[in-house]
């Protein structure tokens, strides 16, 4: 009788650096089915099963939770190990080294207009946008929004936002969304950055109390042909849904018409519409679609992105559109996804920052649950007594206990101070390994004294590491933050705003701020000899003061108080033009007004009695102070 063994599946994908842990990865290679019953879901599409098994175990590293997943597969023991938060420290600090001290909107071309300068119109305009956009920042609470969003990233290696033109609010929204709910639909072949449909979905619970069922809701972004206006309505079931618009043509038929703007080609059909934001006419438009389903209803083998719109409920918006294939008025679909690191080549997925040091963390857990024990030793030491003469069969070793020992008796005190030691000594390692396998330097992580340093130098060559690292993550995010304030101002426009009317989409960008140690007095005493010298100009020097962390809120209003007290400047502008209301710009004053010369007044011809004849014939008695 022979023995038939399976051979283990070897699964190599972006995360297969979590098969390791086999809670995560079965013989088949997929995650167990009661650690991680959302993965599991029927609807859940198999490419995506790993993915969000993978999330949940990286939110449970974060959340000290590990040992509750592990306790599924190796029993209530597992629950004993310590967990100390080395994982989520991780997080943060990388976090705050990724965002910087502070994040700046910025817009090339703006702030840099001389205050005794007029700013030309693309000057105007890139200010203009620069400003609007830090308005939008402020009341959408962007800041916080990018600190939900960046977390989720480096911890779990995606995030996701989702932007909405709001009716009542009059902007455009910003939401961060947990990257479990996102399902886009990746093409085989082609762009994987940018998929032409994106799905929003989860599971809600039951509600005996409202007498709701347990429910899917799914919001679908798609682009597609624009096709003919629509408006709500309600379908034979008494479901709200929206309905094609029609009139009636000379012979008394229904035909369908094509929204406000929209242009017919005759020749193929398609309808074309100019957006605010193109030089062309595009054919393509975005449809939303919000719906909700009864899991009871879900039969078969559907899944997120196959589920059957004729047993879906469909929502209502704030203004009363329904949202059944809504046409939004924009070619774009209003989601940026933030991968954590810059994803390979034909890749979507991002990777969490904790995935080469996650087996790290694991033996650190066991080495904190073993130091934990043989510190309970230490404290309250194991007591060997011999020779007693005493009764009792137990006896409790405290402060004041006495034994009496016979001739030969002997207390002997087991020491495993020396066992501790050792332990505290291989946790001090595993955290330097996992600072090193992170590029965290020391340093970074705030566990050493940098007073401590050689020299200055040599701080900035341990900070080497941490410079390459957080150079790769903002590379990874540049483009889509440009992205997602190109949508925002696109968003603007489509809703008509009135600040924003005859705005043209502008380059923006968000400028994470510094990270590293600064010198604040080197950095002063640079841009001064640098000016001194005329080798860097107020604008440079103002922009390298205000990474340094000197309070600096706007450079173009700091350049403009420093010339309006530059008197010598105004004096040596005054002596090279000779123009005195150029002066009084650039000291940001107004000139004063000029007196009027007085009129010259001369005597009347003839009234001189003391001169004889005609003066042209008496030379040198013409007049004058000549005798």
């Amino acid at each position: 009788m022979g023995v038939i063994s399976r051979a283990r599946a070897v699964v190599i994908d972006a995360w297969s650096w979590l098969n390791y842990k086999p809670v995560f990865a079965d013989p088949r290679g997929m995650p167990h089915r009661r650690a991680f019953p959302e993965a599991k879901a029927t609807w859940v599409p198999p490419d995506d099963e790993r993915r969000l098994a993978a999330y949940k175990l990286l939110q449970a590293y974060d959340n000290n939770q590990a040992a509750e997943l592990s306790e599924v597969l190796d029993g209530p023991e597992a629950r004993e190990k310590r967990e100390f938060g080395d994982p989520s420290m991780f997080v943060d600090a990388i976090l705050a080294h990724v965002l910087g001290r502070e994040q700046h909107i910025t817009v090339p071309g703006a702030d840099t207009t001389l205050p005794s300068r007029r700013a030309d119109a693309d000057t105007q305009a890139a200010e203009r946008v620069q400003t609007l956009l830090r308005d939008w920042a402020d009341t959408e609470l962007l800041a916080m929004r990018v600190q939900q969003t960046e977390r989720k990233a480096v911890a779990l290696g995606d995030g996701v936002y989702q932007l909405a033109w709001d009716p009542a609010k009059q902007r455009a929204t910003v939401r961060a969304t947990d990257p479990g709910f996102y399902f886009p639909v990746l093409p085989e072949d082609g762009d994987t950055e940018f998929p032409d449909r994106v799905h929003f979905a989860w599971e809600l619970p039951e509600d005996p109390r409202r007498g709701l069922k347990p429910r899917l809701r799914r919001i679908t972004y798609e682009l597609g042909p624009i096709g003919p206006a629509t408006a709500a309505g309600v379908d034979e079931a008494g479901r709200a849904v929206r309905a094609v618009r029609t009139v009636e043509d000379a012979d008394g038929q229904l035909i369908p018409v094509v929204g406000q703007g929209d242009v017919v080609d005759t020749a193929s059909g398609m309808v074309s519409r100019m957006y605010a934001w193109n030089d062309a006419p595009s054919t393509v438009t975005c449809y939303l679609t919000d719906a909700t389903w009864n899991l009871e209803d879900l039969k078969g083998p559907v899944d997120v992105d196959a589920l059957p719109l004729d047993k879906a409920t469909f929502a209502t918006r704030s203004d009363g559109e329904v949202l059944d294939h809504l046409d939004l008025l924009i070619d774009f679909i209003p989601v940026v996804h933030v991968p954590n690191t810059v994803p390979p080549a034909e890749e979507h997925w991002g990777q969490s920052s904790l995935a080469k040091v996650l087996q790290v963390f694991d033996e650190l857990a066991s080495s904190d649950t073993d130091s934990a024990r043989a510190s309970a030793t230490t404290g309250l030491p194991m007591v060997a007594i011999s020779g007693v003469n005493d009764s009792r069969g137990q006896m409790d070793v405290g402060p004041g206990s006495l034994f009496k020992l016979g001739d030969n008796g002997k207390l002997t005190a087991v020491d495993t101070s020396p066992a501790l030691r050792e332990l505290r000594e291989h946790v001090k390692d595993l955290k330097d390994r996992a600072a090193n396998n992170a590029r965290l330097p020391a340093v970074a992580l705030g566990t050493t004294d940098p007073s401590k340093a050689p020299s200055g130098y040599a701080l900035q060559l341990s900070l080497g590491p941490l410079d390459s690292l957080i150079a790769s993550m903002r590379l990874a995010r540049d483009h889509k933050y440009q992205l997602l304030l190109k949508f925002v101002q696109r968003l603007h426009l489509a809703g008509q705003h009135p600040d924003w009317t005859g705005v043209r989409v502008q380059p923006a960008r968000l400028v994470f701020g510094p990270y590293t140690p600064t010198d604040k007095q080197a950095v002063l005493e640079q841009v001064t000899i640098g000016v001194e010298k005329r080798v860097l100009s107020q604008e440079t020097a103002i922009t390298m003061l205000m990474e340094a962390g000197f309070p600096i809120d706007d450079a173009a209003e700091e350049l403009k108080r420093i010339d309006n007290r530059s008197f010598e400047a105004a004096r040596l502008l005054a002596d090279a033009l000779g123009n005195p209301e150029e002066v009084a710009r650039f000291l940001g004053r107004q000139a004063p007004d000029e007196p009027e010369a007085p009129p010259v007044v001369l005597p009347p011809a003839g009234d001189d009695e003391d001169l004889e004849g005609d003066p042209a014939e008496a030379p040198g008695e013409g007049g004058g102070n000549t005798a």
